[in-house]
């Protein structure tokens, strides 16, 4: 990341990221919060002008091998509602009501028919993101042609934090 952030001009790329995801872990006898990377692998490069930025990448001798890719308008306002403006994808918390889950606060709150798997010990959720990235059309709804690269990426699911406070029977 600091080597994007030093070696491409500030004309081609605003600015260097990585997603990541809060979690709870037990270890010590207490619960502790950390930060995991979201997508291992990926970086996310903003810029105004895909070209230069692309143009740079080639260039430069470290980053010629990788590959870059364009994240449609569809998944970066998916990607947005979930990790903000700073990138990070905080905790989530909800109940179980009949095997349901309800998420009472948290960035997966109004997102509970996504949730694929809960494991309540992690405190995890699966979350699937392809149904997110539907764009509108007359007469129904189509995948954006660049959601694509979800699902070729490995990206059809994301993990999230979730603790799961109550269990109604």
């Amino acid at each position: 990341m600091e080597f994007c952030n030093t070696h491409i001009s500030k004309k081609a790329m605003k600015k260097g990221f990585v997603l990541t995801y809060d979690r709870m872990r037990r270890y010590e006898g207490r619960w502790h919060s950390e930060q995991k990377i979201l997508f291992s692998a990926q970086i996310f490069l903003d810029s105004e002008n895909g070209r230069l930025l692309s143009k740079e990448v080639e260039n430069s001798s470290l980053l010629r091998g990788y590959k870059l890719f364009s994240v449609s308008k569809y998944e970066e306002l998916f990607l947005k509602k979930l990790c903000g403006e700073g990138g990070n994808l905080e905790m989530s918390e909800g109940i179980l009501r009949k095997g349901v889950p309800q998420i009472i606060r948290g960035p997966l709150k109004g997102m509970e028919n996504r949730i694929c798997k809960i494991d309540r010990h992690k405190r995890l959720a699966k979350v699937e993101t392809s149904a997110f990235l539907l764009k509108p059309e007359s007469g129904g709804q189509r995948k954006d042609s660049c959601a694509h690269f979800m699902e070729e990426w490995g990206f059809r699911y994301i993990t999230a934090g979730l603790e799961i406070t109550e269990k109604i029977v």
